[in-house]
């Protein structure tokens, strides 16, 4: 019997999880270094061609960016963070292939250094 009631609840507290985490919002963060030639002019446009782009896309659900200000000294040199929140994998996986995304990143790409991108489901 007590196998058995921790199986339910281990099957319920799955279940749970597994519904939470598909309706918890999808984060999808981009951190750029920009290559040492590109101007302040050439970064400004890029920052604002992004700002554009969240607004292009309707799977984009919210949208935010900054530049680092920690004093730690631990960003490995990326200057810009980009926050973007889908509903769910789906507005992610529509806006990777979306043509105003794929104009934005050849854009970019000849100014950028690196770039690390996180996606997770929010918890």
């Amino acid at each position: 019997m007590k196998s058995t009631l921790l199986a339910v609840l281990a099957l319920v507290f799955t279940m749970t999880t597994a519904t939470l985490a598909a309706d918890a919002p999808y984060r999808h963060v981009v951190f750029f270094k920009f290559k040492d030639s590109a101007t302040t002019e050439q970064v400004q446009g890029l920052e604002q061609a992004f700002i554009e782009l969240a607004k292009k896309i309707d799977t984009v659900k919210a949208f935010e960016w900054g530049t680092n200000v920690s004093p730690e000294g631990l960003n490995d040199g990326f200057t810009h963070c980009f926050f973007v929140t889908f509903a769910d994998k789906a507005g992610l996986d529509a806006y990777l292939p979306h043509a105003a995304h794929q104009e934005f990143v050849s854009k970019l790409k000849p100014q950028l250094d690196k770039v690390c991108v996180l996606d997770y489901v929010a918890k």
